[in-house]
């Protein structure tokens, strides 16, 4: 396994020590937990970038990068709406966004064809991790004990990040279905 594979199952493995400190009390804890996303991003970053400098890119890396984002993703999503952070409704939009494209992805693997990120999914994915990141600064300043008189702007504007990331994920979701149509046709 090459080393841009090893930092993929690697983001994989962070997404569950995040998990874990994102459900420890106290502002230490999140602050971990923000140091360990900001860690699976970086190797989300450097898997993709090793792997296309140094002519490394495999199947394996192509199906499993947008796997390991979407277990990143979507458990710290899942957290925020167990701490009562994000309203449900939002994640299911992103969770069967994300399910009818690895399904896509699955049936595209049983005729041979692997289909890589598109453009517009990386925006999603940018827009993902930048909510997911103010909510961590949110958590920690809730949980330092600070109260700060426009607290309930910081719900709104989470609330609005959140918006724009239900709305992309939307959009790459129909562009994904629209440029894989061919995925679901049967060859003769």
């Amino acid at each position: 396994m090459n080393l841009p594979n090893k930092l993929t199952i690697s983001r994989i493995i962070l997404a569950g020590i995040f998990i874990l400190f994102l459900f420890i009390k106290g502002p230490g804890a999140k602050f971990i937990a923000l140091a360990l996303f900001l860690t699976a991003c970086v190797t989300d970053y450097y898997d993709g970038y090793l792997a296309r400098k140094n002519s490394m890119i495999t199947d394996f890396g192509r199906f499993m990068d947008p796997i390991a984002d979407k277990v990143l993703i979507l458990s710290a999503f899942l957290a925020f709406v167990e701490l009562r952070i994000v309203p449900a409704w939002m994640v299911m939009v992103i969770i069967t966004r994300e399910f009818i494209i690895t399904g896509i992805r699955f049936l595209a693997l049983s005729k041979k064809k692997v289909l890589a990120a598109e453009i517009v999914g990386k925006h999603k994915t940018v827009s993902q991790i930048v909510s997911v990141l103010f909510i961590l600064i949110f958590l920690i300043i809730k949980e330092s004990g600070f109260t700060f008189r426009y607290v309930h702007h910081y719900r709104s504007f989470i609330y609005f990040l959140m918006s724009i990331t239900v709305l992309m994920t939307l959009v790459s979701g129909v562009s994904y279905m629209i440029k894989n149509r061919d995925v679901f046709t049967r060859e003769r």
